[in-house]
C-alpha cells in the first residue's frame, strides 16, 4: 500500500435508486481542483458511465464549499501551469460527455474553476447558502477554460458583468442568467424531483437526448478547446498571475490593485 492508499479518498461514490452521487470531501482546502480530487473525480465517473444500473450522477459538496477553483497552493508549486490546465479541460469534457445527465447540487461557495463543473453538468440545483464568483480577473487570470461551460448558459451582459468585475452573486441571480437550472429553499426536496424523473426514463433516451443538449457546447470544446487552455496556461505563467496568486495565499492586495476593498 503507498501513502497515497493509506489517505482517506476526497471523492466519495455511493449508488442509490439508480442514482450515482459523487461526492467532493475535501473540505481543507475548499475541494479545491487539486490534482488528486480532479484524478479521482475523473475515475468516479468513469464508473458510473460504464454501470448500466446508474441512470444519472449527482455532484455534490461537504463543507460550505461547493469548490473554490483551481488548488492555488499546489498551482504555485507545481512546475508549470500546463497540466493542470489540460487536466480540468479533460475533467470537463468528460462531465459533458458522459452518457447519463449529471447534476449539481450545491449549497456552498462556487468560485471560479468550480464555475466551470457546475457549468458542465446537464442540471444545477442551488440551495439558499450557495454564491457564485468569477473571481479570475482578481488574480490576474481569466475564466478562459470555464468559459467553454459558462458562456453558452449566460446572456452576453450577464457574462461581462460576472467575468469582469468578479463580484459574488447568490442563487436567485443564478437561476436567473442561466447558470443554475433552480434556486431551491429545499435543495433535496428540488433534486429528488428531478432525479425520480430521470428514473422514468430509459436510458437510451437520456444519452441519445443529452447529446442534443451538449451538441453546441461540445462544438466549443473542438474549435476553442487548445486555445483556452493554451491562455489559461500563459496567464498563470505570468508575472500578475503569480502576483496575484502570492497575496491570494498571504490575504493580501495584489500590488497591481488599484482599490483594496471589496469581497475576495
Amino acid at each position: 500500500m503507498t501513502a497515497n492508499d493509506a489517505q482517506p479518498p476526497v471523492v466519495t461514490y455511493a449508488l442509490d435508486r439508480a442514482v450515482a452521487t459523487l461526492t467532493l470531501d475535501s473540505p481543507a482546502n475548499r475541494n479545491a481542483l487539486s490534482a488528486r480530487l480532479v484524478g479521482e473525480l475523473a475515475d468516479h465517473l468513469a464508473t458510473a458511465a460504464a454501470d448500466p444500473g446508474v441512470r444519472a450522477v449527482v455532484l455534490a459538496h461537504t463543507g460550505t464549499t461547493f469548490c473554490a477553483g483551481a488548488d492555488l497552493s499546489e498551482a504555485a508549486k507545481e512546475e508549470g501551469p500546463a497540466r493542470g490546465t489540460a487536466r480540468l479541460l479533460e475533467l470537463l469534457r468528460q462531465i459533458v460527455e458522459l452518457p447519463k445527465p449529471v447534476v449539481a447540487r450545491v449549497d456552498g461557495h462556487v468560485r471560479a474553476g468550480g464555475l466551470g463543473l457546475l457549468g458542465a453538468c446537464d442540471l444545477a440545483v442551488a440551495g439558499p447558502s450557495a454564491t457564485f464568483a468569477f473571481t479570475e480577473a482578481r488574480l490576474g487570470l481569466a475564466p478562459a477554460i470555464i468559459s467553454l461551460t459558462t458562456l453558452s448558459r449566460m446572456p452576453e451582459r450577464a457574462a461581462a458583468r460576472w467575468f469582469l468585475t468578479g463580484a459574488t452573486f447568490d442563487a436567485a441571480t443564478a437561476e436567473r442568467i442561466g447558470l443554475v437550472t433552480e434556486a431551491a429553499a429545499d435543495v433535496d426536496t428540488a433534486l429528488g424531483a428531478y432525479l425520480d424523473a430521470f428514473r422514468r426514463c430509459s436510458p437510451q433516451g437520456l444519452a441519445e437526448t443529452k447529446k442534443l443538449t451538449t451538441r453546441a457546447v461540445l462544438r466549443a470544446f473542438d474549435e476553442q478547446g487548445e486555445a483556452v487552455r493554451e491562455q489559461s496556461a500563459r496567464l498563470f505563467g505570468s508575472d500578475e498571475a503569480r502576483e496575484g496568486v502570492l497575496a491570494w495565499l498571504e490575504k493580501r492586495p495584489p500590488r497591481w490593485a488599484s482599490d483594496a476593498t471589496g469581497d475576495r
